[in-house]
């Protein structure tokens, strides 16, 4: 068994707040702090690496925050130590269409565990470098099977619920108007009947009371 990682983020480039773990813990920090998440699959190196790519899958601006602040990393990080990232789900055995239709889906045997494990290898220092350096990186990969994972769990991870690990604050949601998994909207309509409404996100957990938990965690 490896020694426990970290990856170590500022408070200030996730708004002070984190979600994470087998539970919802929610930490509040002081901007100059820095909050340490503990992974579950990343070397602490390989979690910088996939945090400076995915942010510039995503990046922040002005206006809205990116893959960085919504904790994307560490959703990826979960999703790759659970069943997800075993192929539990998928079926793996011989033979596989070389030149099937995208509509098949992947078609190899190696799993994403291992599609990441590869493909990191490509970007070692990759967080190292300036934003011009790293876009190029990027374009160099574009056309990988990694970099497809990539930029499909960078979007998950965007806006996925809180629970996941990503989706910090449900700042995703916030992005979109998305106002999470209401149950009902009855209420509502009579309340605001006529107005413009957009109601305030809520995510599974707080629906449901937390009485549910994520798949990587039912293992």
């Amino acid at each position: 068994m490896r020694r426990r990682e970290f990856l170590t983020q500022s408070a200030a480039s996730i708004g002070g707040v984190l979600i994470y773990s087998r539970q919802v813990f929610r930490l509040s920090a002081q901007a100059n702090q820095s909050i340490r998440i503990p992974l579950r699959f990343f070397s602490q190196a390989e979690a910088l690496i996939i945090a400076a790519a995915s942010s510039r899958i995503f990046p922040s601006d002005e206006t809205s925050p990116g893959a960085r602040e919504a904790g994307v990393a560490v959703y990826i990080d979960r999703q790759l130590a659970g069943p997800w990232g075993r192929d539990r789900y998928r079926y793996t055995q011989v033979p596989f269409e070389e030149n099937a239709p995208a509509e098949f889906g992947y078609q190899g045997k190696a799993t994403p565990q291992q599609i990441y494990r590869q493909g990191l290898k490509d970007l070692k220092g990759f967080h190292r470098l300036g934003p011009r350096e790293q876009d190029q990186k990027l374009k160099q990969i574009e056309a990988t099977l990694f970099f497809s994972l990539l930029r499909q769990n960078t979007i998950e991870g965007m806006f996925c619920d809180p629970m996941h690990g990503g989706n910090i604050d449900m700042m995703g949601w916030q992005l979109i108007g998305f106002p999470g998994p209401r149950m009902s909207n009855y209420e509502d309509v009579d309340t605001h009947f006529g107005e413009a409404f957009r109601p305030k996100p809520a995510s599974l957990r707080q629906v449901t009371r937390g009485k549910v938990r994520p798949s990587e965690d039912l293992e």
